[in-house]
């Protein structure tokens, strides 16, 4: 018996071809990961291929720590070698060796998003620009979006043409690369733009590593962007020994940069090209598969294949119907206690998925005041916590004092007595004299009107000289505890700290990022502080979950990408919620498309159960809604529904009939709301100061939702509450005065 007998027939197919290109697709839990490990054994044991030759790229740094540590496992010996990279930390390690061909030096700092913003913020101001019309989280986003797609900000300038916003959007572009520059720094987007850059630029650098990396395996290839689709073909195009892995129908990440097209065109980027697809399921029961594979096939542009498992059917897929979000949340909060005490399952089993993360506030607090264990994953990374912030800021400028953001969040802090005003002097005299603002720092005495602060400033570029010494000799975790203690950071701290807990809490932080350096030092050969400051980057919060911590997982449906939990609750399951208001009115299929792939994720992480839920009146932005049942429930077969009505229409829990799903004339949830009988309605006081122009029963129009019929009018204390049964939106309530519904014309 050999390694490859796991194996079933079409993962060995995948896993034997070798040569030239070859898509894989494979569908949810098909066991993708084992397909590609085995792939670089067989090409090792096999085919004599060096691990030095092998590389394996993928999205996450989990996914990569846990393909490294099957690989280790499998291969063993020269393991090692193969390079098992992300697409981020990649690009860093090339660019740590080669970026000085690009003007940058090799130390370069990665900004996150605060440093970006940050840096943005202070080019609208010296661009005397208004802030609230070019907000830097759109502006970011913009330049974000320009930079997946390998546009700079000259070219960005040219599409412009006579449209004066985005000229100005390509000026703020233009001078926030500048800065970056200027500091030495890049952010995450500029890791793939630049090393796309490079290897155009420099044939020499591409070369090698075109020869060091003969066999290329990408993983979730429907991720990619076309910066990161160049940066593969540009690798790949000498050997075209290219193996790429993904799954069209979970391609979710369009808001992020991702072109689906790379996967669904493969083919024709490589006419060559192999396409192998691997169908059988390894995590879920067949009823919960037959459920996605029935949402997933309204999907046009896909690429046909069908989810199959041998586990067995299983249960049927519950859907709970409850009359408002907060009972929804109990609703939900009670099955998993359920599950806990009678089921056999641990609270880690149970996960609840949402659209949104605005979703989470009810069920916290149902969480909460069951006193069961949970932990809502998307919230605030660890490392964006001030305290945690402040501590990489010293850590940066020791590293790299060229990075002015990093310098001017910690001249003052602990508080040096240092003001605004001299800190401006100095910036104003590193920007006509074109200096880093540490450099001006250290040339205090030289910069007008600085007066007695100059002191004050030296002392502090000599503070930082001793640890920039210190650090050549001191571990990393030491060199933490020495900037904590020797800056008076720790008593600061106390001294700003609301209260104990407060203090209890941000010195706990504290300490976890010097555990953080620990690890770091004992898992890495040659531990520096700029591979500890790359690695810290480079982190997403989701990496941070700890699966063997006992409590529920609470997570929007993105974040539940590449999980599995053996319980699932997908909450919300309502036009107007899921899919949203906004993709619906988009009246853009593949926006609506794309909504439908984020329901076939959240379905196929249900490994034993899946349970779908929603309310018939739902408070959103401070408004009660009425939304239909979500379209991605009636694509399931009612056969393999179990309904579980609960409050205003308990008493049924048998299977889901078709009537019950396909009733549009009625309300959203297979009822009628109540008809108040006014037919035309007088005003009492402002702003009821008008006759309204419709009544119940007829057809109106507004401005967003379309048309529709109404329902109710009902007096309020200074206005009409309208209740309207729209077309595409099913049941609203607003009012009259906002709406501002205009009668269709017979």
């Amino acid at each position: 018996m050999t390694i490859y007998d796991t194996l079933n027939e079409m993962q060995k197919e995948a896993a034997f071809h070798t040569e030239g290109p070859l898509l894989i697709l494979a569908g949810a839990g098909s066991g993708k990961t084992r397909t590609i490990i085995h792939r670089m054994a067989y090409l090792i044991d096999e085919k004599g291929v060096n691990p030095y030759n092998i590389m394996a790229i993928t999205f996450t740094n989990k996914a990569a720590a846990e393909m490294r540590e099957r690989v280790d496992a499998l291969i063993g010996y020269g393991s090692e070698s193969i390079w098992v990279c992300t697409f981020h930390s990649t690009c860093v390690r090339i660019l740590r060796r080669f970026i000085d061909r690009l003007g940058y030096k090799t130390n370069f700092t990665i900004y996150d998003t605060d440093d970006q913003k940050s840096v943005v913020k202070d080019v609208i101001k010296r661009m005397n620009l208004d802030p609230k019309m070019y907000k830097e989280r759109t502006v970011l986003s913009v330049i974000s979006s320009a930079k997946d797609e390998l546009i700079g900000p000259d070219e960005m300038m040219i599409r412009a043409a006579g449209n004066y916003a985005e000229r100005k959007i390509a000026e703020i572009y233009k001078e926030y690369q500048e800065q970056l520059k200027k500091n030495n720094a890049v952010d995450f987007d500029d890791l793939i733009c630049l090393t796309v850059e490079l290897f155009r630029e420099n044939k020499d650098i591409l070369e090698y590593y075109q020869d060091r990396f003969r066999y290329i395996m990408v993983d979730e290839y429907q991720d990619t962007n076309t910066a990161q689709f160049k940066l593969v073909s540009l690798l790949a195009s000498r050997y075209e020994n290219l193996c790429v892995v993904g799954d069209d129908d979970q391609s979710i990440y369009k808001f992020r940069g991702a072109n689906i097209s790379n996967i669904l065109d493969f083919e024709d980027t490589y006419p060559n090209a192999r396409v192998i697809k691997l169908e059988q399921n390894y995590r879920s029961m067949q009823n919960i598969l037959n459920a996605a594979n029935a949402v997933i096939q309204h999907n046009l542009g896909r690429k046909n294949k069908k989810l199959w498992s041998d586990k067995g059917d299983g249960e049927k897929v519950k859907f709970s119907i409850y009359d408002n979000g907060i009972e929804e949340a109990e609703g939900v909060v009670e099955d998993i206690k359920k599950k806990v005490l009678t089921e056999g399952y641990s609270y880690k089993d149970c996960a609840v998925l949402y659209r949104t993360n605005a979703q989470s506030r009810a069920l916290e607090e149902r969480f909460v005041a069951a006193n069961i264990p949970y932990r809502v994953y998307g919230g605030v990374n660890f490392y964006q916590r001030k305290e945690i912030k402040d501590i990489l800021a010293y850590l940066k400028t020791i590293d790299n004092g060229q990075d002015d953001l990093a310098v001017k969040r910690i001249i003052n802090v602990p508080k040096r007595g240092i003001g605004a005003t001299t800190l401006s002097k100095v910036d104003t005299y590193a920007m006509e004299r074109e200096l880093n603002f540490f450099d001006a720092l250290d040339m205090v005495e030289d910069v007008p009107g600085i007066g007695k602060a100059s002191a004050k400033i030296q002392a502090f570029v000599d503070f930082i000289a001793v640890l920039r010494s210190k650090a050549e000799t001191m571990r990393i975790s030491e060199l933490i505890r020495e900037v904590i203690e020797s800056s008076g950071y720790d008593k600061m701290l106390e001294e700003d700290a609301a209260d104990e807990d407060e203090i209890a809490e941000r010195i706990s932080n504290l300490e976890e990022f010097v555990s953080k350096a620990v690890t770091y030092e004992e898992g890495t050969d040659e531990p520096t502080l700029s591979g500890f400051l790359e690695e810290v980057a480079l982190v997403a919060d989701i990496d941070n979950m700890d699966e063997t911590v006992n409590r529920v997982s609470l997570m929007t449906l993105h974040s539940a990408k590449g999980l599995e939990f053996p319980a699932v609750y997908i909450t919300g399951m309502e036009d107007g919620l899921f899919p949203s208001y906004m993709t619906i009115s988009s009246g853009n299929p593949d926006d609506i498309e794309e909504e439908r792939r984020l329901c076939y994720v959240g379905i196929t992480r249900a490994m034993k159960e899946l349970n779908l839920t929603c309310a018939r009146q739902r408070m959103i932005r401070g408004e009660t809604q009425y939304n239909q049942v979500s379209r991605f429930v009636k694509e399931i077969p009612p056969l393999l529904l179990e309904k579980r009505e609960q409050g205003f229409m308990a008493g049924s829990r048998s299977t889901v009939k078709p009537s019950f799903l396909d009733r549009q004339s009625e309300g959203g949830f297979g009822r009628r709301t109540p008809v108040t009988s006014y037919s035309s309605v007088k005003s009492i006081g402002n702003p009821k100061n008008a006759t309204l122009e419709y009544g119940v029963g007829d057809r109106v129009r507004h401005i967003k939702f379309g048309t529709g019929t109404v329902l109710a009018i009902v007096e309020g204390g200074r206005d009409y509450e309208v209740s309207v049964d729209f077309e595409k939106f099913g049941v609203k309530k607003m009012f009259a005065s906002f709406a501002k519904l205009v009668k269709c014309e017979e």
